[in-house]
């Protein structure tokens, strides 16, 4: 047990039954009453994000999340298999505890596999990935009133806005947080 006032970002806590991770929170002692902390939580089996205020003082329960660093191999059907790299074991997770991430999977990418008492909550990305352009349109010379930027598909089959100059078959970077273009490679 932990005391409220001790909440840090990333910390994960148990609360009503639900397993959430601190994306904000905030000290609040209001002229009048007594204090609270007033948090932004992630909850990690459904991947929601919802606000819960606490009483300032009170005490809630960690989550012990264990995280191991898994490669990810292929797809089959709605299960994704990834391989541990020490073990080599190989585990299978649904494609419902993957969401947004399953569009920066490709094969041979190492990613950590978040746990907690043996059930698999989710996986955490790199935070930049290298991908190559598979499909891209042909930059018109002088059209640069749009904010100079086209579509580009990646071998993942994501879309995403590059600068003009990107051509087929180029390695880029993206920041798999927000899924934008960050660099060359």
């Amino acid at each position: 047990m932990i005391n409220v006032n001790d909440l840090k970002n990333g910390m994960t806590i148990m609360h009503e039954g639900n397993i959430y991770q601190v994306v904000e929170f905030q000290h609040v002692k209001p002229g009048k009453g007594s204090a609270f902390v007033r948090t932004k939580l992630k909850n990690l089996r459904t991947n929601t994000t919802q606000e819960i205020t606490f009483n300032a003082g009170i005490k809630i329960e960690k989550a012990t999340v264990n995280k191991s660093e898994l490669m990810y191999l292929y797809c089959s059907g709605d299960t994704y298999v990834f391989m541990d790299n020490k073990t080599y074991e190989q585990i299978e997770i649904a494609e419902e505890k993957l969401k947004d991430e399953i569009k920066y999977l490709k094969e041979n990418l190492n990613v950590e596999v978040m746990n907690y008492e043996g059930e698999i909550i989710g996986i955490s990305l790199p935070e930049k990935v290298s991908y190559k352009v598979v499909e891209t349109e042909e930059a018109v010379k002088g059209n640069t009133t749009s904010g100079a930027l086209k579509d580009a598909t990646i071998e993942t089959g994501y879309t995403l806005k590059v600068p003009l100059f990107i051509s087929e078959g180029e390695e880029i970077i993206i920041t798999t947080r927000d899924g934008k273009y960050s660099s060359r490679a």
